[in-house]
C-alpha cells in the first residue's frame, strides 16, 4: 500500500478538501496521510468561514508524518495564505511526486486563495511540481494569459513549464461544449483528454478529487500519463453516480471506483 500526504483545507461538507482526497486516496488503493491548512464551515450552497491554522503547526504536522510514516507522492490542496505557503515549501522533501492543485476560489465562488498569496505560490511551489493541476481561471490568473482558445489553454500550460512545472493539466471543466477536454503538457508532447462533459451540479470537490487521483497513480508508481487517465475516469465515474446530497453543489461519489473495470 503507497503512501499519499495530503496537505490542504477540510470541508466540513465533505465532498472537498482533506475529506476528499482521503476518501479518493483510498478508493484507489492508497494509504492517507494528511496536514490539514484550515478549517471551513461549508456546505453545498457556499463557504461560511474559513479559519487557518498557525503556520508553524501546518509544517509540524508534515515533518512528524514524514519522519515516521513517509510518503510515496505528495498533494497540495487549498494552502489559505503566504504563511503558510511559505512553510510547507520548507519542508517539502526532494524528489518526491508533487501533484499542486492551485486551489483559488471554491466551486461556490469563495475565494480561498487571497491574491498576496499567489506570487508566493508561483514562486515557491510551481518549482518543485512534478504536475500542476489548474482549472481554466486558476491558469489564467497564473499566467496571465488568456485561455479561451485550445490554443491559448496550451499556452498557458507551457507558461507554467516556463515557471517551473515539470507538467502542467490545463483543466477544461470551465470551457463549453459537449466534450470536456483537458491538456497534459509536458516538455516533450500535449496530450488532449476529451471526455463527455455530465450535465450536472454535482461537481464540488472534482478538482481536489482529481489531483488526488493523480497523486495516488504516482505514488504507486504509474507514468504521468497513465495516473491522468486513470484519475479522470475515475472522476468521471465518481460525477455520474454522485449522490445528489444538498440542494446547491453537490459531492461526488468518491466510493466509485468500485464500478471501473
Amino acid at each position: 500500500m503507497f503512501r499519499v500526504l495530503s496537505i490542504a483545507g477540510s470541508d466540513s461538507g465533505g465532498g472537498a478538501g482533506i475529506e476528499a482526497d482521503i476518501k479518493t486516496i483510498s478508493a484507489l488503493g492508497g494509504y492517507a496521510c494528511t496536514s490539514i491548512t484550515a478549517v471551513t464551515a461549508q456546505n453545498t450552497l457556499g463557504v461560511a468561514g474559513v479559519h487557518p491554522l498557525p503556520a508553524d503547526f501546518v509544517r509540524l504536522s508534515i515533518e512528524t508524518v514524514l519522519s515516521d510514516i513517509g510518503a510515496d507522492a505528495i498533494k497540495l490542496g487549498m494552502l489559505a495564505n503566504e504563511e503558510i505557503i511559505r512553510a510547507v515549501a520548507a519542508c517539502l522533501p526532494a524528489n518526491m511526486p508533487l501533484v499542486l492543485d492551485p486551489v483559488m476560489v471554491a466551486t461556490s465562488g469563495a475565494v480561498l486563495l487571497p491574491d498576496a498569496a499567489i506570487a508566493a505560490l508561483r514562486e515557491r511551489l510551481l518549482p518543485r511540481a512534478t504536475l500542476v493541476t489548474p482549472n481554466l481561471p486558476e491558469a489564467a490568473k497564473l499566467t496571465g494569459l488568456p485561455v479561451g482558445t485550445q490554443g491559448e489553454q496550451i499556452a498557458a500550460g507551457r507558461a507554467l513549464l516556463a515557471m517551473g512545472a515539470k507538467a502542467a493539466l490545463i483543466k477544461g471543466g470551465h470551457a463549453s461544449g459537449d466534450m470536456l477536454t483537458d491538456y497534459l503538457i509536458t516538455p516533450d508532447a500535449v496530450e488532449a483528454i476529451s471526455l463527455p462533459r455530465l450535465h450536472t451540479r454535482n461537481t464540488h470537490g472534482t478538482g481536489c478529487t482529481l489531483a488526488s487521483a493523480i497523486a495516488t497513480g504516482l505514488a504507486q508508481g504509474m507514468g504521468l500519463s497513465a495516473a491522468v487517465h486513470r484519475a479522470r475516469n475515475y472522476l468521471q465515474q465518481a460525477i455520474a453516480t454522485a449522490p445528489g446530497f444538498g440542494a446547491g453543489h453537490g459531492p461526488v461519489n468518491h466510493l466509485a471506483q468500485s464500478t471501473l473495470g
